[in-house]
């Protein structure tokens, strides 16, 4: 057995409540959200009515909410994963499934809805476009500040530095033109340049401080006094939790044996291949293996993207025992794409041209299901990387497909990648690929 030095598990700030009360204040949070995809859920399977007035209507009638609030509701589940859209139709996510058991699953969708506070609550529309894009951008920057201090912080200082954070950033992607570059450049071929956005003044600024602030105090980040604003448990973990980029904690190489086949996953979550697989033979010589397999595809259903790659991984060490599941495994949208690449290995093709036997429908999908891992569990830089790895030619091809395929978590890996994207320009294309999916239709 390979011994292995990871790096030790960061501690939250002291004070920080514990993952289960942390849970509970996440589920607090999405109660309204969690009600009304469950009613969604429910109705789903009475009949096939898709008029969305009337669901709002009747999900109001039901729930004692208005329809404001069913649709801000369902908003919040789309946004946190309870609920997944392929195509036209609704269905429960994997989260709704597990919110009563699973206070990671929990924390994940809060954080994903945290991710996307600026889908929450819709911006100024009198104010440019640029000017939001930019207190998105600086946004980081205030809750850092507001982290640090450990309590309430004044709105006059979280403007002062909102108003530095911009500047910095217009300067920081100011280009100053070569002029020989100018002089030789052909007439023909000159393309007019964007007139930059006039600086927003600071009443529009200000407006846009209130903005953030309401989004984040909306999605449960934050509570705002009287010209105060303060970190709430949940934000404080949240914000912490972005600065360290903690990922799966991993566990030790030795006594996966015993554990159940996610927590032997996430425990190989940081292994490289070789020892990973030293680790998977261990776990399913242990076991009979019908039972390992059917453990392995549940953990591959669930809603972490990167343990489903990594139960595949482990399915490739079992081999032919595994085949007629991984087939069985194949009609299931979500596992369809590893099914097929570990069946086309199996039966002898290259790793190198396995993904040759994918649709590019289905490409497209497990490009962003492999999006949702790295969002989830990697730094922002491979996340940045990961765009090289996509089948399409162009950025545009690339959103106008990943809109088109449909992946429960598209929203999330867009929002993920346009704060990730050092590129101002393609950053404001995909976030507003990502706000079109949202606003897409309920």
């Amino acid at each position: 057995m390979t011994t292995r030095r990871t790096r030790p598990v960061p501690r939250p700030p002291e004070g920080t409540p514990p993952p289960a009360e942390l849970a509970r204040q996440a589920r607090a949070v999405l109660a309204d959200a969690v009600r009304i995809a469950r009613w969604a859920a429910v109705e789903r399977d009475r009949d096939d009515d898709r008029d969305a007035t009337s669901a709002t209507e009747r999900a109001a009638a039901a729930l004692n909410l208005t329809p404001a609030q069913v649709r801000a509701g369902w908003d919040r589940a789309r946004l946190a994963g309870l609920v997944e859209l392929h195509g036209d139709t609704a269905r429960p996510g994997w989260r709704l499934r597990a919110w009563d058991r699973d206070d990671s699953a929990v924390l994940r969708g809060w954080v994903a809805l945290f991710d996307a506070w600026s889908l929450v609550h819709p911006a100024p529309g009198d104010v440019a476009p640029a000017a939001v894009a930019e207190v998105v951008e600086a946004v980081p920057q205030v809750l850092s500040l507001l982290q640090l201090s450990a309590g309430p912080v004044h709105v006059p200082a979280l403007f002062d530095l909102l108003q530095q954070r911009v500047a910095e950033l217009r300067e920081e992607r100011c280009e100053v033109p070569d002029d020989r570059q100018t002089q030789t450049q052909a007439p023909a071929q000159a393309q007019p340049e964007p007139q930059p956005q006039p600086f927003p003044g600071p009443d529009s600024l200000s407006r846009l401080l209130d903005w953030a602030l309401e989004g984040l105090a909306a999605v449960g980040a934050l509570t705002l006094g009287e010209g105060h604003a303060t970190l709430t448990p949940l934000g404080n973990w949240a914000v912490w939790v972005k600065l360290e980029q903690i990922c799966v904690a991993a566990q030790s190489p030795a006594g996966h044996i015993e554990q159940s086949a996610e927590d032997m996953l996430r425990g190989c979550a940081r292994l490289t291949p070789g020892p990973a697989r030293v680790e998977y033979r261990a776990w399913l010589a242990a076991r009979p293996v019908r039972s390992a397999v059917t453990e392995l595809l549940a953990v591959a259903r669930g809603e972490d993207a990167l343990l489903r790659g990594l139960a595949f991984e482990a399915l490739r060490v079992v081999g032919a025992p595994a085949e007629a599941e991984v087939r069985a495994a194949a009609e299931e949208v979500c596992l369809r794409p590893y099914a097929l690449l570990w069946l086309a290995e199996y039966e002898g093709a290259d790793p190198d041209d396995a993904p040759d036997v994918l649709t590019r429908e289905e490409a497209t999908w497990l490009w962003v299901d492999t999006a949702a891992a790295v969002a989830d569990h990697g730094e922002s830089a491979l996340l940045v990387r990961h765009l090289e790895s996509a089948v399409q030619g162009t950025v545009p091809a690339l959103l106008d497909e990943v809109r088109a395929v449909g992946h429960p978590r598209t929203v999330q890996v867009l929002v993920a990648l346009a704060a990730a994207h050092p590129d101002p320009a393609l950053a404001k294309a995909v976030r507003r690929a990502a706000f079109q999916v949202h606003t897409g239709g309920a």
